[in-house]
C-alpha cells in the first residue's frame, strides 16, 4: 500500500476534514438567494406575482378580502413560505396534438404490417422457396425491431424544475444549509489520448459549481497511473484558487475556462461590475500561462526516461509500471490550508489511482468507478454521486441543483436511482455528418422512457443515489388501510369484521416489535438492519462482535456478518453503507480514513464479494452503463430524465470517421455481450419490478446489432433474383 503526499508550491498541503458528519452546520446564504429572487423581477412584476398568489388563496378560502390592508412585508414573507411548500418539479405531458397523430400512425402501420405478412405468408413463391423463406424471415425481424423501437415511445413526457423553491426549502436564512452533499466522479485512462487540458477544464468547472463548497468533493480516477495527470491536477488546484472566485463573483457561464474564453458572444451582456473587463483580461492571461504549463508537462511526458519518472522530491513515481503499482491517493484541496485568493474555502479535490497487480481482473471503467464509490464512501460519503467522463464539463453551474429537485423530493426522491441528463457536444459540423447529436435517442427515445420507468443510463452526466448502487431495493410505499365498519355482527362475512380485527391486532404487535428492533431494508432478498442517518455500529462493534446489544436485537444484527461477504472487509465502508443520509462515522481520524481508503482500492478487495455482480457498476460488458441501469430498474427503482433549458453538460464528440466507427463498434460489442450473458433482458428479471414497455426498450438495446445480418441478407436478395431469374413474389402466368 502506498500513500504519496506532494507539497504544492504556494500553499501547505491541506489535511482532510474528518471527525464529523458530511452535512455541515455552516451559515446559509439563503438570505442572498431570496433577495436575488426578488431582484430578478421588477417592482411591478413582483407585486403582480404576490397579488396572483393572494387571489389564489382567496379562491381557496384561506385569505379574506377584508384582510387586504395588512402588512406588505408580512404578505411577502407568507408568500415565500407558501412557495417553499410547493413541489420542486412537475411533470409536463406532451401536447395531445403532437402525440396522438404519432400514435395513430403507429397503429395504422401495425395494421398494414398484419395485412402485409398475411399476403407474404399465404402466397409463397414455390419456384424460389429458399429466397422466399429468407426474405420473410428478414421482414419479420425488421417488423419486430420496429415494434421494439416504437412502443417504448408511447408515453413521452417533459419535466420542469423550480430552483427557487429548492433554495427556499433547503437554504433558509439563519438556518444550516440542508442541501445534500454530492461527490463528483471524473474518470480517465490515458492522458496522451485524453488531453490533460480537457480533463483540467472538467475539474475546474466542477470546482466552480454553484453549490455549497463544503458539500462538493471531486474525485479524479487515473486508471493509467500517469504522473502527467498527477502533475496536471496539482497545477489545476493552484489555478482554481483564482478561477473559482472569478466565476462566482461575475457569474460566468460556462465555468470551464477553455470554452468560456472561446465563446463567440457578447461577454459584456448583463455584466455590471466596473472591474469585470479588467479582471477578465487578467484571468485570460493567467489561463494562457496555465495552458503553457500544461503543454510543457505533456511535451515532457512524450519521452519516458529509462529509469522511469521521478517526482519533484526525488522519489520514483510509483506508477512507472502501469500494470503493477500500488494504490495512490492525493488530496489537493478542501481544507483550511488551501483557500482561494479571497480567503474562502474550496471544494475537495482528490486524485485516486487504484492498485493494479498481474493476475487480477480489473474490469476496466466499471472497476475504476467501483473503486471511486468505495474511496468516496470512506472519505466523504455523500448520499449522491455525479459521474462524468473526462471530456464532459459542466456547461450549467446549477446542474447539481437541477438533480436535487428530484432526488431531494420527500416522496418521489426516495424511489429514484439516478437522474440522467442528455449529452450535448461541441465541435460538431453544421451537417452533423457522423450523427453525433443522436437527436432521436436523446430528444425522443429518452423522453418516451421517462414516461414509463425512466431513461437508461448512458455512462456520463448522471447523478446517482448511492443506496441504489449498493444493491438495495427501493422503499415500498405503505398502502392505506381499507375502511371498516362495526355495524354488523362479528360473525357476518359481509364486512369481514372478525378477520379485519385480527389483522389490526397483529399489526399492532408488529409495530411493538418494530419499535424495539432496528429498521430493516430489503437487499437481494434479505433484510438488513439500518438506523437512519447515524452509524449503525461503532467500528469496534463491527470488528469485535455483537456485545452490548439486547437479545431481541441480536437476531437481527447477526445478519450484519453478511455485509462483509457482500461489500468486502472494511468496517468503515460497511458502516458508511448503513447511513442513508451520508456522513462519516464518529471518532475517525484523517490518517485512519486515508489508510482505509488505500485498503478499499487494493486489487484483491473485491474477491469473494458481490462487487460487479449486485453492487456498484456491473461487470460483464464494455457497455457497463446499460447493464448497471438495467439491474437497478429490475429491482424496482425509477429514474428521471432532466433537460434544463441550458444544457447541463457538454462534451467532445468524435471528429473523424475512424473514431466514430470505433465508438459504434464498442457499443455493438457491449450489447452482444449483454445478450449472451444471464443478464439478457429477454430472460432476466421476469416476475420482478421491471415494467413491460421498459423491458422492450432494453431488449431493443441488446438485439439491434443483430439487425445487420438480416439487413445484409435482404440487400443481397435482389441481386440473386436478377442472376437466377427467380423472384420472392410469385409471378402470375397469362
Amino acid at each position: 500500500e502506498f500513500l504519496r503526499c506532494k507539497e504544492n508550491r504556494d500553499y501547505v498541503q491541506p489535511q482532510l476534514h474528518t471527525g464529523g458528519p458530511a452535512f455541515s452546520s455552516t451559515g446559509s446564504v439563503a438570505g442572498k438567494d431570496l433577495e436575488a429572487e426578488r431582484e430578478a423581477y421588477s417592482n411591478a412584476e413582483w407585486t403582480e406575482r404576490v397579488e396572483k398568489w393572494k387571489m389564489r388563496q382567496e379562491k381557496r378560502g384561506l385569505v379574506s378580502k377584508d384582510d387586504g390592508g395588512g402588512n406588505d412585508q408580512g404578505e411577502e414573507d407568507e408568500y415565500l413560505m407558501a412557495e417553499a411548500r410547493q413541489p420542486l418539479w412537475r411533470k409536463v405531458p406532451m401536447p395531445s396534438s403532437r402525440v396522438n397523430p404519432y400514435r395513430i400512425v403507429i397503429i395504422l402501420r401495425l395494421i398494414i404490417l398484419c395485412f402485409f405478412f398475411r399476403f407474404r405468408i399465404l402466397t409463397p413463391a414455390y419456384d424460389a422457396m429458399p429466397l422466399w423463406g429468407i426474405s420473410v424471415v428478414c421482414e419479420i425481424w425488421f417488423a419486430l425491431s420496429w415494434i421494439l423501437d416504437q412502443f417504448p415511445k408511447w408515453f413521452p413526457i417533459n419535466r420542469e424544475t423550480y430552483l427557487d423553491r429548492l433554495s427556499l426549502r433547503f437554504e433558509r436564512e439563519g438556518e444550516p444549509n440542508k442541501l445534500a452533499p454530492v461527490d463528483f466522479f471524473v474518470s480517465t485512462v490515458d492522458p496522451l489520448k485524453e488531453p490533460p487540458i480537457i480533463t483540467a477544464n472538467t475539474v475546474l468547472s466542477i470546482l466552480a459549481v454553484d453549490y455549497p463548497v463544503d458539500k462538493v468533493s471531486c474525485y479524479v480516477s487515473d486508471d493509467g497511473a500517469s504522473m502527467l495527470l498527477f502533475d496536471t491536477l496539482s497545477e489545476t488546484a493552484e489555478f482554481a484558487r483564482r478561477w473559482v472566485p472569478f466565476c462566482k463573483k461575475h457569474n460566468v457561464e460556462p465555468r470551464a475556462p477553455e470554452f468560456y474564453f472561446s465563446q463567440k458572444i457578447d461577454y459584456l451582456k448583463d455584466k455590471v461590475h466596473p472591474n469585470f473587463v479588467k479582471e477578465r483580461r487578467a484571468m485570460k492571461r493567467e489561463y494562457e500561462e496555465f495552458k503553457v504549463t500544461i503543454n510543457a508537462l505533456v511535451a515532457k511526458a512524450q519521452k519516458k526516461p529509462e529509469e522511469g519518472w521521478v517526482m519533484q522530491d526525488g522519489t520514483p513515481w510509483p506508477g512507472n509500471n502501469t500494470r503493477d503499482h500500488p494504490g495512490m491517493i492525493q488530496v489537493y484541496l478542501g481544507s483550511e490550508g488551501a483557500l482561494d485568493v479571497e480567503g474562502k474555502e474550496l471544494p475537495r479535490l482528490v486524485y485516486v489511482s487504484r492498485e493494479k497487480r498481474p493476475g487480477y481482473s480489473h474490469h476496466k471503467k466499471a472497476g475504476a468507478m467501483n473503486a471511486l464509490i468505495r474511496v468516496s464512501a470512506v472519505l466523504t460519503n455523500a448520499p449522491f454521486m455525479l459521474n462524468l467522463d473526462c471530456d464532459h464539463y459542466l456547461n450549467n453551474c446549477k446542474a447539481a441543483r437541477e438533480a436535487m429537485c428530484f432526488l431531494m423530493d420527500p416522496q418521489f426522491g426516495k424511489k429514484l436511482c439516478y437522474v440522467q441528463f442528455p449529452q450535448r457536444f461541441d465541435g460538431i459540423d453544421r451537417h452533423d455528418r457522423y450523427a453525433n447529436r443522436n437527436v432521436v435517442f436523446f430528444d425522443i427515445n429518452m423522453k418516451g422512457l421517462d414516461g414509463i420507468q425512466g431513461p437508461v443510463y448512458v455512462g456520463t452526466g448522471c447523478v446517482f443515489n448511492r443506496q441504489a448502487l449498493y444493491g438495495y431495493d427501493p422503499p415500498v410505499s405503505e398502502k392505506r388501510p381499507k375502511m371498516t365498519c362495526d355495524c354488523w355482527p362479528s360473525w357476518c362475512c359481509c364486512c369481514f369484521g372478525r378477520s379485519r380485527k385480527t389483522k389490526s391486532k397483529k399489526k399492532g404487535q408488529g409495530s411493538l416489535l418494530g419499535g424495539l428492533l432496528p429498521k430493516k431494508k430489503k437487499m437481494a432478498g434479505k433484510h438488513y438492519s439500518r438506523k437512519g442517518s447515524i452509524p449503525a455500529f461503532e467500528l469496534e462493534e463491527i470488528e469485535e462482535g455483537l456485545e452490548g446489544y439486547e437479545e431481541l436485537e441480536k437476531s437481527s444484527l447477526m445478519s450484519q456478518k453478511n455485509f462483509e461477504k457482500r461489500f468486502g472487509q472494511s468496517p468503515v465502508f460497511i458502516a458508511s453503507t448503513l447511513m442513508e443520509e451520508g456522513g462519516l462515522p464518529e471518532g475517525t481520524t484523517s490518517s485512519s480514513l486515508i489508510k482505509e481508503a488505500i485498503h478499499v482500492i487494493s486489487c484483491g478487495y473485491e474477491e469473494k464479494t458481490e462487487w460487479g455482480k449486485e453492487v456498484g457498476w456491473i461487470y460483464g460488458s464494455v457497455t457497463e452503463d446499460i447493464l448497471t441501469g438495467f439491474k437497478m430498474h429490475c429491482r424496482g427503482w425509477k429514474s428521471v430524465y432532466c433537460c434544463p433549458e441550458r444544457a447541463a453538460f457538454r462534451g467532445s464528440a468524435p471528429i473523424n470517421l475512424s473514431d466514430r466507427l470505433h465508438q459504434v463498434l464498442r457499443w455493438a460489442l457491449g450489447s452482444i455481450e449483454i445478450f449472451m450473458s444471464h443478464h439478457c433482458p429477454l430472460w432476466y428479471g421476469w416476475g420482478g419490478k421491471l415494467k413491460f414497455l421498459q423491458r422492450l426498450a432494453y431488449i431493443n438495446t441488446v438485439v439491434y446489432p443483430f439487425t445487420s445480418i438480416p439487413l445484409l441478407a435482404y440487400c443481397t436478395i435482389p441481386a440473386v433474383c436478377l442472376l437466377t431469374g427467380k423472384f420472392i413474389i410469385p409471378t402470375q402466368s397469362c
